[in-house]
């Protein structure tokens, strides 16, 4: 009996050990002063996107596109997926904009004047030319042909309704408002990934990790893998975070810090 109470405390300490986030140091390697109200993030070719007055601008050293349209209202969403096809999302008026490397517009849809209109309340980049759709008219996921103006819901109607999203090629991600996290892939099939922690803000980065923060502090969880940090950066405050390829970017009033973090 004595032998057992010891191997069950050893376990619940393991246990707790674990639960506990452990320490995740990151190296700064640059900062960069930015004037802008929202900083989206950048791409490989090493451009910088950030919103400005509601102009989308993408700057590299001296190089310098942006792209405004008044006529649309304010910029609800800009996805960076693929940079040769950036994706503006204007949803007071159920618009998308598509454009080019160089900022250029491509494409406009308006999605209440398609054959069968719908509302549109979360967009992003799907694969073979088409945007994921989330539909608040019925509350389900659809894929949009951006080249055959043609659209199809894929998913069941939402228990609860999203909080936060994210998307790739691939994948649509969603909390809601419970704080629970979803996936759909393109065919349609939903799958459950857990409860969330409080958050203020947070960055989905695939089908297990995620950032959050709360209280200015800032975590990185790997569900798969069990695994939870505390990033230690040097900010105390900070508007918004990105990550990408290990790359850490903190925004705050005075620009971008970028810090390099390894993830075991």
């Amino acid at each position: 009996m004595k032998n057992i109470l010891i191997l069950l405390f050893t376990v619940i300490s393991f246990c707790g050990a674990f639960g506990q986030s452990q320490k995740l140091t990151a190296t700064k390697i640059d900062s960069i002063h930015l004037d802008c109200d929202q900083f989206l993030g950048y791409d490989p070719f090493g451009f910088y996107y950030f919103i400005k007055n509601n102009v989308l601008f993408k700057v590299k050293e001296k190089q310098s596109f942006e792209y405004k349209n008044v006529s649309l209202g304010r910029i609800t969403k800009v996805d960076l997926l693929n940079p040769l096809t950036i994706v503006l999302f204007y949803e007071n008026f159920n618009t998308v904009i598509l454009l080019d490397n160089q900022l250029n517009e491509t494409q406009k849809i308006n999605f209440s004047e398609i054959p069968i209109p719908i509302t549109v309340a979360a967009i992003g980049l799907a694969s073979q030319n088409q945007l994921w759709i989330y539909n608040s008219m019925n509350q389900q996921i659809g894929l949009f042909d951006f080249l055959k103006k043609e659209y199809k819901t894929v998913s069941i109607p939402f228990a609860e309704s999203i909080k936060i999203y994210h998307t790739d090629f691939n994948t649509f991600y969603w909390i809601d408002e419970k704080n629970n996290w979803f996936t759909c892939d393109p065919f349609g099939k939903i799958a459950n990934k857990g409860t969330i922690p409080s958050f203020d803000s947070i960055e989905i980065i695939d089908q297990s990790t995620y950032l959050f923060s709360k209280n200015n502090i800032l975590f990185y969880e790997d569900v798969a893998k069990s695994l939870k940090f505390e990033i230690e950066i040097s900010e105390k405050t900070f508007k918004k975070f990105y990550y990408k390829d290990q790359i850490l970017s903190i925004f705050t009033s005075e620009g971008i810090t970028n810090y390099k973090i390894t993830i075991p």
